[in-house]
């Protein structure tokens, strides 16, 4: 297979996500991508999230940074300068996220540090989470992408997300700060000088050499800044969320989310839904509103008996 390495050196992040999904857009190849790339002052949403629920919208555009809807499921994460992000793009014969993960672990025993995977997303060092990791499916390739926190602003993470005081309660701490780690605080790494050493994970962990794609090279491409333009759109960002206020709220095993319905109070019909959610499932809000759109308030669709999420949803409606 082929090693493929491309580094951005741009921090705006509506760049960074076009790039990203130009690989995955792409028709299978015999190679493997890292891409690594920084976001300056971003709150990063998952893609079924409600962006003014998960974090202080004006605030975060008052002060130069951005909101940035990505195209995997999972919660909100926030991205400065002083973090590195990764992906991992694949064809489905050559994805392996457990040899994907291996690349980040390695990288940072070169600065003494054992790590460990938490669930299905998360890396751990010392038992505090730095790294969370979302993944999806395109028609050709396989993604997984994830953050490192090394050095992170963590007033400004404070001050732009808002954090459920259930999902803090679910955990068992009493703050955001209890839950992650700047590993800087545990070694002599920085966002630049980690670089060196994922790439050369890379090639120990798969076996080979990397070539190098510029990353300014990628960005002259018309299918990249046709998703440059797709994913700065207002519509991408918000789109709904201005006209929906959250009705209802839960917190479950698997994440936690917000409802909003839109009723015809004469004929008692469901007319428009909108579901906030963290959850990794990315179609859970098309299969809802497939199930829930066109019907009777008061008439509770039918689901197969172990769909737990949808069943959990329901629950909070009828």
């Amino acid at each position: 297979m082929n090693l493929i390495l491309t580094v951005s050196p741009q921090t705006n992040p509506y760049w960074n996500v076009a790039v990203e999904n130009y690989f995955v857009s792409q028709p299978s190849q015999n190679q493997v991508v890292m891409y690594l790339w920084k976001n300056h002052r971003t709150v990063v949403i998952g893609q079924n999230q409600n962006p003014f629920a998960e974090c202080n919208v004006d605030a975060l555009l008052t002060e130069g940074g951005y909101v940035m809807r990505r195209t995997t499921g999972g919660g909100a994460v926030y991205h400065d300068d002083g973090n590195i992000n990764f992906s991992f793009v694949a064809p489905y014969d050559l994805y392996d996220q457990q040899r994907q993960f291996e690349v980040i672990r390695t990288a940072l025993r070169d600065y003494g540090l054992e790590t460990e995977l938490s669930g299905r997303n998360d890396i751990l060092c010392n038992g505090r989470k730095f790294s969370g990791n979302a993944f999806s499916k395109g028609t050709h390739q396989r993604l997984h992408h994830g953050t490192i926190l090394i050095k992170g602003n963590m007033d400004d993470l404070l001050r732009y997300l808002k954090v459920r005081p259930s999902k803090l309660h679910k955990h068992g701490v009493n703050s955001v700060q209890s839950r992650v780690v700047n590993l800087s605080e545990l070694a002599d790494i920085t966002s630049e000088n980690i670089v060196p050493h994922l790439v050369s994970a890379f090639e120990t962990v798969y076996g080979g050499k990397v070539q190098t794609v510029d990353f300014n090279e990628l960005m002259q491409r018309p299918e990249v800044v046709e998703l440059y333009n797709k994913y700065s759109s207002d519509e991408w960002l918000y789109g709904k969320w201005r006209n929906f206020t959250a009705q209802r709220s839960g917190q479950f095993d698997w994440g936690s989310v917000d409802i909003s319905l839109t009723v015809d109070e004469q004929r008692g019909i469901i007319t428009d839904i909108a579901i906030a959610t963290d959850a990794l499932e990315v179609n859970l809000s098309d299969t809802l509103r497939r199930l829930l759109v066109g019907t009777a308030i008061g008439t509770r669709p039918e689901t197969p008996p172990d769909a737990t999420i949808l069943n959990d949803i329901l629950s909070m409606i009828y």
